[in-house]
Formats: structure tokens, sequence, C-alpha cells
């Protein structure tokens, strides 16, 4: 008689029969299933345990390398094996961290700990026993060592998730081109999918190639590829290459150099361009305060340069506050020392004008002295208070790091500053132009007696146009704090080039005042890098003389009965 397990179709019409096979089968089909999953962990774990068998092999090779060559050998061993599990040896080696237990010869990543070593395992980083000096031995790194190992840890980092690891890895291998990096290049391009860092990876291989025994026809593949990146990197490499190539070889990379030469000489103007835009921001920023009290009271203020002095160090109280009390607001340190920077000094130049300035009009010198005199006394006064070496000014986040624009590097924080200075000439625009005091402002500029005679007191306007030139000199400061030491004679570095710019550009004139900043600005640059800062700027300065003896009145003269009398 046919079992039910016998038949050929396996399959019974029976309702108990069917029941019954189906009960048989899934506890079939379970063990059938556990038992390949089984099968497939064991083949795993054999496999894993090999490759890892393997690495501590080539670790052990470190116990009985002899001198650095062989050391290096190991290093290179480890980094073709392409596993990111060997970066935790290579790194103790290249800070010395790696060790030999002279018991059994097995190497360890050593953390010293007063008279003993902590030992941890070379691969997993799990703690082993600890052993004291005498029992363990250093493996010994020079500088040269060092550069092999931050090249295989960069070899290594190519199949990194992060693409921006993989660009930093790129970058590394291009500077430290190497023949044994062609092959782990071509695997990282081949699986590459961001196009930028495919590029990068490229360029990288490149430089490789030119520094192997590649056919010439690849080199000079290599070297227009390199050509084509066009920056002072590349023109170090072909340089290098230049100096020990020959025939077509040594031809293209002397025309590519040319051709990078020509094309950086285009960004170094733009550059030089950029360079003078930023200064010409901090000298509006300096002396658009200036311009407004010199023109309108026509009082020469030495301490001006003090106002953005104390702006500076009103930025460093309230970033010492944010810091101790308050830290998660640091990125806004800026945004509350503005107000607080303006209105510190506003008030300590309404209080120089009040107390001595009001006492000496039209009397310009003994006003100077006068002037003078104070920015001592508050150069002394921060001294005694906060000490005479500079302080410490932390830039926001908002504000860290640059923006790369061809081969043009524009820092953030210098951007901003450009957008704060125009933004605070624009407001200040308005106020002399659409506000009942600014009218009052160019009235008293224009002809003070006649603006007394229709009833403006031509006293408070002065007091407050002192006060508003110092507050503006104060936010000053804060911008300055985020790209100058801060420290009692920050000054100092900014009143006489702050003079030149209000002369220059025509006293009293905020038009004027704009123009001169950005035209010394970009004028200082262009001669810095064949004068020399000091000998440029006195340059311009004689440059200024000669002009003001055919303009005496600067570039943009105030129009008015008592300014032409």
């Amino acid at each position: 008689m046919t079992s039910d397990r016998q038949r050929p179709d396996g399959f019974l019409r029976r309702p108990d029969a069917h029941s019954t096979f189906k009960g048989r089968l899934k506890p079939m089909n379970l063990l059938r299933a556990i038992g390949l999953t089984l099968l497939f962990l064991l083949a795993t774990l054999s496999s894993s345990g090999a490759g890892e068998a393997d690495l501590r092999g080539i670790i052990a090779k470190f116990a009985t390398a002899k001198g650095f060559s062989e050391t290096g050998t190991v290093v290179h061993d480890l980094a073709a094996t392409g596993d990111p599990a060997v970066e935790r040896p290579l790194a103790a080696l290249a800070d010395g961290n790696l060790y030999i237990r002279k018991a059994d010869s097995l190497v360890f990543v050593g953390k010293e700990a007063g008279d003993i070593v902590e030992l941890f395992d070379p691969l997993s980083g799990e703690k082993s026993a600890d052993a004291a000096k005498d029992d363990i031995t250093k493996i010994k790194v020079n500088n040269t060592l060092r550069r092999v190992i931050r090249d295989a840890l960069g070899t290594l980092t190519l199949g990194a998730k992060d693409p921006a690891v993989r660009i930093v890895a790129a970058d590394t291998m291009f500077k430290t081109p190497d023949a044994a990096n062609i092959g782990p290049l071509d695997t990282a391009i081949a699986s590459e999918t961001v196009a930028s860092v495919k590029a990068l990876l490229e360029q990288a291989r490149a430089a490789s190639v030119l520094v192997s025994d590649r056919p010439d026809a690849d080199k000079l593949a290599a070297i227009a590829l390199i050509g084509a990146r066009g920056d002072r990197d590349a023109v170090s490499l072909l340089t290098s290459i230049e100096a020990n190539a020959s025939g077509a070889v040594k031809e293209a990379a002397t025309a590519a150099i040319a051709n990078i030469n020509s094309t950086l000489a285009f960004w170094d103007a733009g550059q030089n361009i950029w360079y003078g835009i930023s200064l010409g921001s901090v000298l509006l920023l300096a002396a658009i305060g200036l311009a407004i009290t010199f023109g309108v009271m026509g009082v020469i203020n030495m301490a001006h340069g003090e106002m953005v002095m104390l702006g500076a160090y009103t930025t460093f109280v309230v970033q010492q506050v944010i810091r101790t009390s308050f830290p998660d607001l640091f990125d806004w340190s800026l945004v509350i020392a503005l107000p607080l920077a303006f209105l510190v000094a506003a008030l300590v130049g309404l209080a120089i004008e009040r107390g001595v300035i009001r006492f000496l009009y039209g009397r310009p010198l003994e006003t100077l002295l006068a002037t003078w005199g104070v920015s001592l006394i508050l150069q002394q006064a921060v001294r005694s208070i906060f000490g005479p070496t500079n302080q410490e000014v932390g830039n926001p986040s908002w504000m860290s790091g640059s923006l790369n624009v061809g081969q043009l590097a524009i820092t953030w924080n210098r951007l901003w500053i450009l957008v704060f200075a125009l933004s605070v000439f624009a407001v200040l625009l308005y106020v002399m132009k659409r506000t009942p005091w600014g009218l009052q402002m160019r009235a008293v500029t224009a002809n003070r007696r006649m603006a007394a005679s229709m009833g403006i007191r031509t006293p408070w306007v002065d007091a407050l146009t002192f006060a508003l030139g110092s507050g503006i000199a104060g936010i000053a400061g804060v911008a300055l704090s985020q790209i100058d030491n801060v420290s009692p004679n920050l000054g100092r570095s900014y009143i006489i080039d702050s003079f030149m710019v209000v002369v220059f550009g025509g006293v009293g004139n905020l038009w004027g005042t704009l123009v001169g900043a950005f035209s010394l600005g970009i004028v200082n640059k262009f001669l810095e890098p064949y004068a020399g800062a000091v000998l440029g700027k006195i340059v311009v300065l004689v440059l200024i003389i000669l002009f003001i003896q055919k303009r005496p009145r600067g570039l943009f003269a105030l129009k008015g009965r008592a300014v032409e009398a």
C-alpha cells in the first residue's frame, strides 16, 4: 500500500491527509532554512576570520622588521589590503604608540600611564593586559616613515562614505604622488559616483602616472589633465617633473606651466582687487564717522581711533559673558555687541564733546592736542582694566571658513565686513538725506551761522554729531575685532589711514569717503607686492599730498557759502 509520502503528486484531496502533510512540511522547511542560515553564518565567520588572520600576520611583521625601510614595507602591505581596520595600527605607529611585547613578540597599541603602558588590540581596540615599560619595545618612526604612513592612510580613505574625506585623500595623493597609488586610484575612480570627487581622483592618478615608469603617451595625457587643473599645486608638481624629464614630456610640462602661470597672473590681479576691496571696507568703517565729525564740526579728533578700540573691547566683554553664562548664544555675540558698542562709544564721544571739545571750537591746534591727550588717557584706562596684551575675540560659525571662486580665496569674515560696511554707509546716507536731523547736520555743515539764525541749535547738533561719529567708530571696532588684534593700540593702526581717506575723498562728503576708502585700499594692495607694506603707504601718502595740491577740497568738495568762503 502506498503511503501519503510515497505518492508522486504529493498532494491528497482528503482533508485529514492534507492537514497532516502540511503539518509535516512546515517543520521540515523551517529546519532546512535554519540549516542553510547556519551554514551561511559559518562561511561568513570563516571568511572573516581568515581576513583578520591575514591582517594580524602582516601586523606581526613589525616585530621582525629591521630598520625604517622594512617597517615601511609592512606599512605598504597593510595599506595594500584596503581594509579600514588597519587605520588604527597605522595611526598609532605614526603617533609613536605602537609597541612590541618582548615575551611573545605580539604587537599592541599602547598608551602610557605613569610607569606602565596600557596595551590595546591593534585591530579591535580591546583592552589587553598592562605592561611595564621594560617589558615592551616601542616601534621607532622618523619623518620619512611618517610620510609613508600618511600616504597609506590617504589610500585607505579613498573608499570612505563621506565625500569630504575622499576629497582630502585625493588631494593628499595629488601632492604626494606615488606609482603604487595608481591601482587603488583606478579602483576608486571606477566606483566613484560624485563627479567632482571623481575629477580629483583622476588628477591624483595623473600625478602618480608622472612619477611612474609608464609610457610617455600616458605621461603626456597626465600633463594635459594636470594642466587643466590650473592651480599652484599643479605648477609645483609640473615644475618637479620638468626638472627630471626629457624630450616630449619635458616640453609638454614647460608649455603647461607657462599656460597655468598666465592664468594665475589674471587670478592674482583679481585677488589683489579683492584684498583692496576688503581693506577699503575696513577703512570705510573706520573713516566714515570721522568724515561726519570733521565735516560738520571741523574738529580734528585724534581720539577717533580709541572709539574703534572701545567698540572692539565691548565685543570682547560681550563674548566673555556669553562664553561663561550663555554659550549657546555665541553665534549671536556680534549681533548683541553691535548696539552695545555703538552706545558705549557714543556716550564716551558725547562726554568728550561736552567736557572738552565744545570749549575749543575755532582753535584747531588746541583741539588736536586735547583729543590726542584724551586718546592717551583712554588707552591707559584700557590697559589698566584689561591689561596690555591682546585679547581673544572669536569668530562666529557663520564668519568662519572661506569661499573659493576659481582661484580666488574669499574669507567669510572679510565678505561679511564688506556687506556690513556698505549697510552702515546706506543707513547713514539715509539718515543724512531723509531725516530732519540729517537736514540740520547738512545745514550746519553748509553754513553754521545761517543755520543758527534759522533756529537750529548748533551746539546740540555738534554734540549729537560727535556722538554719532563716535558710535559708528564703535561698531567699526566690532567688525575689526574679527580680523585684527584687540589691544589698546588698535586705534593707532587706523587713525592716519582714516584721515587720508577723509581728506582724499572730500571733507564731510559720504560718497567721497566711500570712493576714497576703496581707491586707497586697492592702490595699497597693488603696491605692496612691489614696494612692501610700509613703503607702499608712504607712496600713497605722497600721492595724496600731490593730489591735494591740485584739488585742496578732495574728490567731492562740499558746496555752501561757509564752505566756499
